[in-house]
Protein backbone atom coordinates (compact mmCIF):
# COMPACT_ATOMS: atom_id res chain seq x y z
CA UNK A 1 0.00 0.00 0.00
CA UNK A 2 1.39 3.53 -0.86
CA UNK A 3 2.37 5.95 2.25
CA UNK A 4 -0.37 8.43 2.61
CA UNK A 5 1.23 12.01 1.76
CA UNK A 6 -0.63 13.56 4.72
CA UNK A 7 0.94 10.88 6.78
CA UNK A 8 4.54 11.88 5.36
CA UNK A 9 4.03 15.71 5.91
CA UNK A 10 3.30 14.70 9.66
CA UNK A 11 6.54 13.07 10.07
CA UNK A 12 9.97 14.81 10.41
CA UNK A 13 13.58 14.32 8.85
CA UNK A 14 16.01 12.29 11.16
CA UNK A 15 19.62 13.07 10.84
CA UNK A 16 21.26 10.60 8.35
CA UNK A 17 25.07 10.02 8.68
CA UNK A 18 27.21 7.21 6.07
CA UNK A 19 26.45 4.89 8.23
CA UNK A 20 22.90 5.04 7.67
CA UNK A 21 22.05 2.87 4.35
CA UNK A 22 19.85 4.78 1.51
CA UNK A 23 16.66 3.38 0.82
CA UNK A 24 16.16 0.40 -1.41
CA UNK A 25 14.74 0.64 -4.79
CA UNK A 26 10.97 -0.87 -3.92
CA UNK A 27 10.74 1.48 -0.60
CA UNK A 28 11.94 4.39 -3.12
CA UNK A 29 9.37 3.31 -5.38
CA UNK A 30 6.47 2.61 -2.19
CA UNK A 31 7.03 5.83 -0.56
CA UNK A 32 7.26 8.16 -4.65
CA UNK A 33 3.75 6.13 -4.81
CA UNK A 34 1.90 8.42 -2.38
CA UNK A 35 3.30 12.19 -3.88
CA UNK A 36 1.48 13.14 -6.85
CA UNK A 37 4.09 14.69 -9.57
CA UNK A 38 7.23 13.70 -8.21
CA UNK A 39 9.45 11.66 -10.33
CA UNK A 40 12.53 9.57 -9.82
CA UNK A 41 15.81 10.92 -11.70
CA UNK A 42 18.21 8.77 -10.52
CA UNK A 43 19.01 8.90 -6.83
CA UNK A 44 16.80 11.46 -6.58
CA UNK A 45 12.77 12.84 -6.74
CA UNK A 46 12.20 15.84 -8.65
CA UNK A 47 8.83 17.85 -9.31
CA UNK A 48 8.49 21.41 -11.36
CA UNK A 49 6.28 23.59 -10.07
CA UNK A 50 4.60 26.73 -12.02
CA UNK A 51 3.08 29.89 -10.89
CA UNK A 52 0.97 33.03 -12.49
CA UNK A 53 4.20 35.21 -11.95
CA UNK A 54 7.50 36.05 -10.01
CA UNK A 55 6.27 37.13 -7.07
CA UNK A 56 4.06 34.05 -6.42
CA UNK A 57 7.16 32.06 -7.67
CA UNK A 58 9.66 33.94 -5.04
CA UNK A 59 6.53 33.37 -2.22
CA UNK A 60 6.96 29.08 -2.43
CA UNK A 61 10.80 29.58 -2.62
CA UNK A 62 11.05 31.24 0.73
CA UNK A 63 7.98 28.68 1.95
CA UNK A 64 10.68 25.55 0.28
CA UNK A 65 13.61 27.27 2.50
CA UNK A 66 11.61 27.63 5.60
CA UNK A 67 10.52 24.28 5.50
CA UNK A 68 14.63 23.25 4.45
CA UNK A 69 15.73 24.94 7.43
CA UNK A 70 13.13 23.37 10.15
CA UNK A 71 13.76 20.15 8.47
CA UNK A 72 17.63 20.49 8.17
CA UNK A 73 17.15 18.72 4.66
CA UNK A 74 17.84 21.13 2.03
CA UNK A 75 16.61 20.64 -1.75
CA UNK A 76 18.20 22.17 -4.75
CA UNK A 77 16.14 24.59 -6.25
CA UNK A 78 16.23 25.61 -9.96
CA UNK A 79 13.64 28.94 -9.79
CA UNK A 80 12.47 30.93 -13.27
CA UNK A 81 9.99 34.17 -13.89
CA UNK A 82 7.27 31.44 -13.08
CA UNK A 83 8.78 28.11 -12.20
CA UNK A 84 10.48 26.40 -9.41
CA UNK A 85 11.83 22.82 -10.09
CA UNK A 86 12.92 21.30 -6.48
CA UNK A 87 15.08 18.49 -6.30
CA UNK A 88 15.63 16.11 -3.25
CA UNK A 89 18.22 13.53 -2.49
CA UNK A 90 19.97 12.47 0.75
CA UNK A 91 24.22 13.27 -0.64
CA UNK A 92 25.51 12.06 2.93
CA UNK A 93 24.37 8.69 2.51
CA UNK A 94 24.37 8.91 -1.64
CA UNK A 95 20.77 8.14 -2.38
CA UNK A 96 17.16 8.40 -1.22
CA UNK A 97 16.31 9.03 2.50
CA UNK A 98 13.12 8.98 4.10
CA UNK A 99 13.49 12.66 4.40
CA UNK A 100 13.62 13.09 0.64
CA UNK A 101 9.91 12.07 0.98
CA UNK A 102 9.17 13.65 3.86
CA UNK A 103 10.21 17.57 2.61
CA UNK A 104 8.40 17.02 -0.54
CA UNK A 105 5.06 15.77 0.71
CA UNK A 106 5.40 18.78 3.14
CA UNK A 107 6.27 21.18 -0.06
CA UNK A 108 3.39 19.76 -2.16
CA UNK A 109 0.70 21.02 1.04
CA UNK A 110 2.16 24.29 0.58
CA UNK A 111 -0.18 24.37 -2.59
CA UNK A 112 -3.64 22.79 -1.20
Amino acid sequence: MAEKTTDLKERHCTPCEGATPPLGEKEASRLLAGLKGWEKEGSAIAKLFRFKNYGQTIGFVNAVAWIARQENHHPDLQVGYATCRVCYTTHAIGGFSENDFICAAKVDALLR
